[in-house]
Order: C-alpha cells, then structure tokens, then sequence
C-alpha cells in the first residue's frame, strides 16, 4: 500500500487480505485452545489484528477476536474518525467521558462472545493493570477469562513483506538523523541543539515518531539509555547517538559512535575491534541457527579483546510494529537462548565496550539476513 499520500495515517497501512490473514491464524490458535475468543489489549495487537490507530490509545481500548467471525473493537468515542476511517472491520462499541466504562465493556463481550465464554486476555499488556482486571471480573462474572500467553505478540515477531518495507523506510530515516547529528555535533554545540537537529531531519524522511533515540555524552556515554541534556560538546568528547525513528510505528534503528573534532589511535584502534567482533557474530545468523551462537560470538569477541571486563547485556532483540511506552519485542538474545532464527524476523542488533557502541537492524532473509541500516560501519568524527 501506497504510504507516500499525506493521508495515508487515516487509512489502514496494509490491504484489508494481510488482516484477515492474520486473524485467521488467531483464530486457528484460540479453536486449538478451545477458547471462545481473545480479548486483546496492547495497542500493537489492536492495530496490527484490525488496522485501527489512534493517538489516543492509552485511554481504555481494546479488540475482541472471536473465534469464528470477525473482530470487533472498543474505544473511547473520540476516537471515531480514525476507526473508521483505519479500520477494516466495521463491528464497534464506543464509549463517552462519564460512562461506566467497564459496565460498556462488560455489555459488549457479553454481546460478542456470550456471558459464559472461556477466553485469552492479554494480561501482559500494560493497560491490563490489576485495576482493570478486578473490575473487569466483577463486571464479567460468567467470562472464564486465561492468559493470552503471547499469542498475538508470537505471531507479530514474523513480518510480512509489508511490513518489512515500512522498516526500510525507517531506517532511512534513522540514516537521516544520524546525517543531521554529524553535520551539528561540534565543540561548543549543545546536546540539545544536536538532538533537535536529529528529530527534524527524522521527521522530514518520513518518521512518525519524534524521539532522537538515546544521546549522551561525557561521563553518560559510558552507560545505556542517557538523554540529552545541555551539556556543551568539546573537542575529544565522544558522543554516544542511536537513531530510533519509526513509519507507522514500524521500528527501525542503530547506533554510531561520534568524536568531536578529533580521535586518537587508540579510540580508531577501539572501534574496529568492536565492528569486527559485529561482523563475525552477524557473519553467523541464518535461518534455522541458534540465537546463542552469534551471542556467544559476540560475547567472547569482547572479553577475549579485553574490551570488557564483564558481559552482561542482550545482544539482539526484536523490533517491528512498537508504540510508546514499548520500546522492543520480547524475543532477546541473552546466553542460553534457545529460540532459533526464521525468515521475516527482524532484530537490533547492538554491541558496546566503555563509550563505544555500533549497531544495526537487520531482517532475517531465506539466506541469511539483510541489513535495513545501510551506514558506514566506521567511527564518525567530525570536522571540528
């Protein structure tokens, strides 16, 4: 589907034949389970199963997928422009400011799927609080309600070709953003005006997504996940910078060191030894092979660099179709992971030691993998 329209953000992002294909394999899954039907709650299971976003989905919402039939959804009634309008099936139940909202919600599963249905709830979803879920009992007393156990979260680690392509064009804009930081990054520039430097030129490529991504300098490049600050860069700084834009919410990301001004042997020296680490760990992923083989790769080319005292952070982790507070997907590569690559799975794959950090995006290919983030693989250091 054409995303290159200024309306493309109210209308669904893929032909209505990819959501009925991904309901259907819900469906097959619930009927296996002997379940009635799915009450899903995180907001990438309500957009990915029906197409419907909204802004607002941190107000209460939700998607019930019954196990034959067509979905239906719950939302607040402001909502209603974007549900129609994004949408692919036309069942709904709105609510207004004031109602009983979980005596709404209550009325609809019980016209949906009955008043005695045994269903899958997503109860790790973050707006499933434990509020909710006593509120919801009492108001659903008949409702046999179970753990989803990921249901919707497994499927979505597979993208389509669809998807997959949203990704690309995110990583075009986290290509972007890392142009605009190593044109503004200089001594005596702000983090500040590099990270506003970094969102523009992010969102004028294409993200929907405003953040720069983490951005730290001084002694917080030394430790994930800094924001920026107004602290003033000086010649020698290094600048720790992950681009993290998405189109459609799809994810794409990767991170590059940068030098202010200047770099000494010692620090080019540093980086190499940690792309060629990368290399060889990637050089290992392939349909079918254990994600603790490239871990261990990547592991032990670190700690027998002495780049590393100590290893402890995962080395590849999911990313696609992620919206705000999530930032990943549950399938992490960590020592002892037992889970194996497939074909349309796509993960950040990153590595640190002291200051210095490098990452990609890559999707898992029938061959091998393709890197989404296509940057020089070299340290950057700017001019001045």
């Amino acid at each position: 589907m054409d995303m290159t329209d200024g309306d493309a953000g109210a209308r669904p992002w893929f032909e209505r034949d990819e959501f009925l294909g991904r309901v259907a394999r819900v469906q097959a899954t619930l009927r296996a389970r002997g379940l009635d039907g799915l009450l899903a709650f995180a907001p990438e299971s309500v957009t990915w199963l029906t197409g419907f976003f909204t802004r607002g989905y941190s107000t209460f919402q939700f998607v019930i997928v019954p196990a034959q039939g067509e979905p239906a959804v719950f939302c607040r009634d402001v909502a209603q422009y974007y549900l129609d309008r994004t949408c692919v099936f036309p069942e709904h139940t709105v609510w207004a400011d004031g109602d009983d909202r979980n005596a709404a919600a209550a009325a609809f599963v019980a016209r949906k799927l009955g008043r005695s249905a045994k269903v899958a709830v997503e109860f790790d979803a973050w707006q499933m609080t434990a509020a909710r879920y006593m509120a919801l009992s009492a108001a659903m007393p008949g409702i046999r309600m179970e753990d989803a156990q990921g249901l919707v979260s497994t499927l979505r680690l597979v993208k389509s070709p669809a998807e997959i392509a949203l990704q690309r064009a995110a990583a075009r804009a986290a290509e972007a953003g890392m142009d605009a930081a190593r044109a503004t990054a200089a001594d005596g520039v702000t983090e500040r005006e590099v990270a506003a430097a970094i969102v523009s030129a992010m969102i004028l490529a294409g993200s929907d997504h405003p953040g720069p991504g983490p951005l730290s300098s001084g002694e917080r490049a030394f430790h994930l996940h800094g924001g920026f600050t107004d602290r003033i860069l000086r010649r020698g700084d290094t600048l720790q910078c992950e681009c993290t834009p998405a189109v459609r919410h799809y994810h794409a990301r990767f991170m590059r060191t940068i030098k202010i001004g200047t770099a000494t042997a010692q620090e080019r020296d540093k980086l190499d030894a940690i792309i060629a680490v990368q290399d060889e760990a990637l050089a290992a992923v392939a349909p079918g092979v254990t994600a603790a083989v490239p871990d261990a790769i990547y592991r032990d080319g670190i700690l027998k660099r002495g780049l590393r005292k100590d290893y402890t952070n995962k080395t590849f982790y999911s990313v696609g179709l992620m919206m705000p507070p999530v930032g990943g997907e549950a399938l992490e590569a960590a020592p002892g992971a037992t889970w194996t690559f497939e074909p349309g799975m796509v993960f950040h794959t990153y590595v640190l030691a002291d200051s210095f950090g490098f990452s990609e995006t890559i999707a898992i290919t029938p061959a091998g993998y393709e890197r989404l983030t296509t940057y020089p693989r070299e340290l950057i250091v700017t001019p001045r």
